[in-house]
């Protein structure tokens, strides 16, 4: 007969692992399909006015970047959609 508590314990773990095992990681993040509306894995993901250029905003996981092209040196050009809701460049690879 297994331990009431060891069991309730063991029940915790399997939900934090399925739980863990579900949730976007850095690891899983993919570059951005142009024509395709992206989903930002990263915690945040900054847009800016060219690559490597001036800050306008900021994506945030779980919003979204309808990417368009073209790539320059690690970003893509695309809109930004949220609270920022312009055109802009993002560093490409942080798309679910």
């Amino acid at each position: 007969m297994v331990n009431p508590v060891a069991r309730r314990i063991g029940a915790t773990v399997a939900a934090v692992v399925a739980t863990v095992a579900l949730t976007p990681t850095a690891a899983s993040a993919a570059y951005g399909t142009i024509g395709e509306r992206e989903t930002v894995c990263a915690n945040d993901l900054f847009v800016r006015t060219e690559p490597v250029g001036a800050w306008m905003g900021t994506l945030y996981r779980g919003q979204t970047f309808l990417v368009e092209g073209p790539r320059s040196g690690g970003y893509i050009y695309g809109f930004a959609y949220g609270n920022i809701n312009r055109r802009g460049w993002v560093q490409d690879g942080w798309f679910c």
